[in-house]
């Protein structure tokens, strides 16, 4: 088949996704194609490069500079969706009012651009962060925000793994890539390198897994979304065989296993059960990563000791942290002569370290490391109230939770517009309940209630009024 004539098959195919999975009782506005694009791009590629007009990165130099045509489009991507959250103020008050830990977070995230040595660019990669928090609430300020939820994993899904199996097979030079070295052969899709293509299938295999098995349980089974997302998760599979990404695989199938589990009634049994597991996955992983010297755990799970020279690169950066407190400042330690420095060491010439907590520590200090445990430690609360009261949604939030914490230690995830890192602000954030007062002319919203009072999504309480939240915030 030429080319040219599978781009018009993989068009009318997802185009027949789309329509496969169309519903049209759904309440969501056109707002949400703001998230859809703003993570599209996050997963993939930024517009300059599917352009090719941005530059080569030859020198961490041209990290400082970036694309004037990509920051004019993000720029009004965020200017858009700021503009629908003043709409909404209200409801994003109620938000930032039940998200103290986070909106701390962000905060100081803010504040040490003030040290950095290069803050404006310290500053743009602050509103792009930002962004991915703007994007996540004009999802869940939607009138209904699980359909809204649906909507954007749905439209980005069907998007980018059909068309990255279409640029593996039939466009070589967009969706393959060689080793400099070795010349040997590597895929990335859409995406930009393997481990991105590797995050791609990860975020949406998993929510393209979790449409299904719900879809799979319901009576009468709709036949074409299930048909969808079925397709959407094969071709997510064998993208996983083609991205050779072992970190990614193997946080699909911890979430995979976790939706799984947990997709019918949760009992006290089944949440007592959610925690040992999530701690015991958790806890192996940081065994293999950080305890286990001889590398013996690792290569059980067929990875070599050094992670593929990560612990040489961990250690070496470890040496260069200047503020152990305060960091270098936000998304500032990959710039100037530190990253001169590296990728005079490095052929491969990293720009992350490979591991989001020592990220973390190397731009924020053990400040944020310890910022970003308590919004953790809140977030797996508000996750597990999510679990108990709204399971339909709040199994996919304790997946993207788990494999957040897992995935980040062998790659630097809590970046920017990482999709990872959207998802994650997504499944930890406290959502409060709002009341909804059925009127002759309609549903008027009076405001947040008090935590605990809230009902299931869809399900209205007794009387006049009822209650609608996507999770109750957990307090």
């Amino acid at each position: 088949m030429s080319a040219t004539l599978a781009s018009l098959v993989f068009a009318v195919c997802i185009i027949t996704l789309f329509r496969l999975d169309s519903d049209r009782k759904a309440r969501v506005s056109l707002a949400l194609w703001l998230p859809v694009i703003w993570i599209s791009l996050g997963a993939s590629r930024m517009v300059s490069q599917w352009l090719q007009s941005g530059p080569m990165l030859e020198s961490p130099d041209q990290y400082v500079d970036g694309s004037p045509l990509d920051r004019l489009i993000l720029t009004g991507l965020l200017v858009g969706a700021l503009s629908v959250l003043v709409a909404r103020r209200d409801r994003v008050g109620a938000l930032f009012r039940a998200n103290g830990p986070l909106v701390i977070f962000f905060l100081y995230c803010a504040v040490s651009v003030l040290w950095s040595d290069f803050p404006f660019v310290a500053f743009k990669r602050w509103t792009k962060a930002f962004g991915n928090v703007a994007m996540v609430l004009v999802m869940l300020t939607e009138l209904d925000p699980i359909a809204a939820v649906k909507r954007v994993l749905t439209r980005v899904g069907f998007l980018l793994i059909p068309l990255s199996v279409l640029f593996i097979k039939y466009y070589p030079d967009l969706g393959r890539g060689y080793n400099v070295w070795t010349w040997k052969q590597y895929y990335v899709g859409v995406a930009s390198t393997k481990n991105g293509l590797g995050a791609i299938c990860l975020v949406f295999g998993l929510s393209a897994l979790w449409r299904f098995l719900v879809l799979l349980r319901s009576k009468p089974r709709p036949l074409g979304p299930l048909v969808a997302h079925g397709v959407v998760l094969v071709m997510s599979l064998w993208l996983f065989g083609k991205a050779n990404s072992a970190t990614s695989l193997a946080c699909f199938f911890v979430g995979g296993a976790l939706i799984a589990f947990t997709g019918r009634r949760v009992t006290h049994a089944t949440l007592a059960a959610v925690h040992a597991m999530t701690a015991g996955i958790v806890t192996l992983g940081l065994l293999a990563v950080f305890f286990d010297p001889d590398g013996h755990l690792l290569q059980a799970m067929g990875r070599d000791a050094t992670l593929t020279g990560r612990t040489e690169l961990w250690n070496h950066v470890l040496r260069m942290a200047d503020n152990a407190w305060l960091g270098t400042g936000f998304e500032s330690f990959w710039l100037g002569d530190r990253a001169k420095a590296i990728w005079e060491i490095y052929w491969w010439h990293p720009n992350e370290a490979h591991n989001g907590y020592l990220e973390i520590y190397l731009t924020l200090g053990w400040f944020g490391v310890a910022l970003l445990v308590v919004v953790m430690a809140s977030g797996y609360r508000n996750v597990t109230a999510a679990l108990r009261q709204v399971p339909e949604v709040g199994n996919l939030r304790l997946a993207y939770f788990t494999v957040a914490v897992l995935y980040n230690l062998t790659e630097a995830a809590f970046k920017v517009m990482h999709p990872v890192w959207v998802l994650f602000v997504f499944a930890i954030i406290a959502i409060p309940t709002v009341v909804r007062v059925e009127g002759p002319e309609g549903a008027c919203e009076t405001g947040p209630l008090a935590a605990g009072h809230g009902t299931l999504l869809g399900m209205p309480a007794a009387g006049p009024t009822s209650v609608t939240s996507l999770t109750p915030t957990g307090r």
